[in-house]
């Protein structure tokens, strides 16, 4: 299976260049990488941007399902390269036959086909607190379905990987138990997921994924990893970069393999990169994923140089570090 992640740095309102942006990375990309390609993935409110504060403020941006220009955009590029495209949108539901509802409004992910047909549209159901400001929650739980040349997928956007509301229990995991329940063969994730660290500290090396951030990734996906089952789970986490005003993006955009109790890393992208990761799942992965101690003690050492280089001290640091755990998009 041939999977491309493209991660790019959109901002709040800015459609056009939005729209720009993630065609000059394809545009730039190689060309045998675009050949026989299954699946591209953006990430969450891919257009539209994601740090809306208000209502008012995302409701130029919102669009119908199936006919909104993020639609649009799918639809072209998955009849382009013949795969199924994947992309988050703001979206409104027109309730007006059930008048006099009002209207519905959701952070949602369509999916489009290689004929250009768009053949599901899923809303996001654990909201982040920025969601909380516009969105309903999804009312259909997770998404689960087949998905041609990909199989039995199941789908969330950011906020879903985490605790509900950050309340739930940690190890209730219920994105996890989810895509253990469905036996699903491919776990989409498409995110616009934060980082509390220090954008001074955070931005130093653009090329490094957020070792953090990818370890609490695979930590939220613990059913998968420990269950007694035969077959190779693909999770695909499409991440977005950048910064929109005091909001800093992890990046980290990467498809790994799960499999009898093991992690492997076909592809990652650096926190601050914007480009298209495209891996062969068909080809041996490079590489495993290292253990969180390990990769923990990889953060503290990188967070120590670039403190000293920044003459921070241990305190602003520790600070501004944050919790993974209330962490997310």
């Amino acid at each position: 299976m041939k999977i491309a992640c493209l991660q790019f740095a959109p901002q709040v309102g800015d459609v056009d260049n939005n729209l720009n942006r993630a065609d000059a990375i394809l545009n730039k990309a190689k060309a045998a990488d675009l050949e026989d390609l299954d699946l591209l993935v953006l990430p969450e409110l891919a257009f539209s941007g994601y740090n809306f504060t208000s209502l008012q403020h995302i409701a130029p941006y919102l669009e119908p399902p199936g006919s909104g220009i993020s639609s649009l955009w799918a639809r072209t590029t998955a009849l382009k390269y013949d795969c199924s495209v994947i992309v988050g949108y703001p979206e409104k539901v027109d309730v007006s036959v059930k008048w006099p509802a009002s209207p519905e409004y959701y952070n949602s992910a369509l999916v489009v086909n290689g004929d250009g047909d768009t053949i599901a549209n899923y809303r996001k159901c654990f909201l982040y607190y920025t969601d909380e400001t516009w969105a309903l929650e999804g009312k259909d739980g997770f998404f689960r379905g087949e998905i041609p040349r990909l199989g039995d997928v199941v789908m969330g956007i950011c906020m879903d990987l985490n605790p509900y509301k950050f309340e739930a229990e940690w190890d209730a995991f219920e994105f996890g138990f989810h895509a253990l329940d469905c036996e699903a063969n491919i776990v989409i994730l498409t995110m616009a997921w934060t980082t509390e660290q220090d954008p001074r500290i955070f931005s130093r090396r653009p090329q490094d994924p957020d070792l953090e951030t990818l370890v609490y990734w695979v930590q939220r996906l613990e059913p998968l990893i420990r269950a007694d089952r035969e077959g190779e789970v693909i999770v695909v986490f499409c991440n977005r970069c950048g910064s929109e005003d005091d909001v800093t993006y992890a990046g980290t955009s990467a498809v790994l393999g799960i499999l009898q109790g093991e992690v492997y890393v076909y592809g990652v992208l650096g926190r601050g990169v914007k480009d298209l990761l495209v891996v062969d799942t068909d080809n041996l992965p490079p590489s495993k994923l290292t253990d969180a101690a390990s990769m923990d003690a990889q953060r503290k050492t990188f967070d120590a140089e670039v403190a000293e280089y920044l003459e921070l001290d241990e305190d602003i640091i520790e600070e501004n570090t944050g919790d993974t755990t209330t962490r997310g998009g």
